[in-house]
């Protein structure tokens, strides 16, 4: 079961990963791109003497200080988000199919889409209610704060959902709720009060597709996980024991 549970998870994994990758490059990137013209543009005033200093000493810094290394754009940019796409569908496949194992709630084709759908609403949609997907150029908090919120964010919406999928006690309601909420009450770590370049129209557009593509990734993952599981678990129930498959 665990071998067939994990080879449902890689080929969804590659599956969903590499449709997903797909919409990202002709729906995301091109945002990102766009949004990346912004950067440098400030929004603050200089008299003319201090801004002439001001562009010496940043150029000097820039002739200091070598550039970190990014992709090139055009085919090496598009392969290094598709296997980041791929590696991250892995990841979140192997957690779902870990969490079905120990909660002995199997992942079929009847119930892919939700399970797709708790992904969703665990990993991207209550996250993203208190941090919204980030463009290039825009002021953000601290990396380590925000990393922490989401995690928590996401292992109590996660959480929840669980409980709810086991028991629908009243208790259990309750304490979903408030696993829901107490993340929200807490509070996402606040990005500064700093302007940017960025359009807010752009902005909008990003946190919509992503939002979006995010749904996308998780009802195909969730959907193809489940029939692969099914295909293999009745694979191996026609398959005599010891027989090779």
């Amino acid at each position: 079961m665990i071998r067939n549970l994990f080879a449902a998870a890689l080929f969804a994994a590659l599956a969903a990963g590499l449709l997903t990758a797909a919409i990202q490059h002709f729906r995301v990137t091109p945002l990102i791109l766009h949004a990346e013209t912004f950067e440098g543009e400030g929004g603050h005033s200089h008299a003319e003497g201090t801004a002439e200093h001001s562009h010496d000493d940043a150029a000097a810094t820039t002739e200091a200080e070598p550039e970190e290394w990014a992709p090139q754009d055009g085919f090496e940019r598009t392969a290094y988000t598709t296997l980041a796409t791929v590696l991250a569908a892995a990841g979140f496949a192997l957690v779902i199919g870990a969490v079905s194992m120990f909660a002995n709630i199997p992942i079929t084709f009847a119930n892919g889409l939700l399970w797709g759908a708790a992904g969703f609403i665990a990993f991207s949609l209550a996250p993203a209610y208190g941090l919204a997907p980030e463009l290039p150029g825009m002021p953000a908090a601290e990396v380590f704060p925000r990393q922490l919120w989401w995690a928590g964010t996401a292992l109590a919406t996660g959480g929840a959902l669980l409980l709810l999928a086991k028991t629908r006690a009243s208790w259990a309601i309750a304490l979903a709720v408030a696993l829901i909420v107490i993340p929200h009450i807490i509070g996402a770590p606040v990005a500064p009060d700093e302007p940017s370049a960025v359009p807010a129209h752009l902005a909008t557009e990003f946190a919509a597709v992503t939002l979006g593509t995010s749904a996308v990734f998780w009802a195909l993952l969730g959907a193809i996980f489940g029939r692969l599981n099914d295909l293999f678990a009745a694979r191996s129930a026609t398959t005599p024991l010891g027989a090779t498959a």
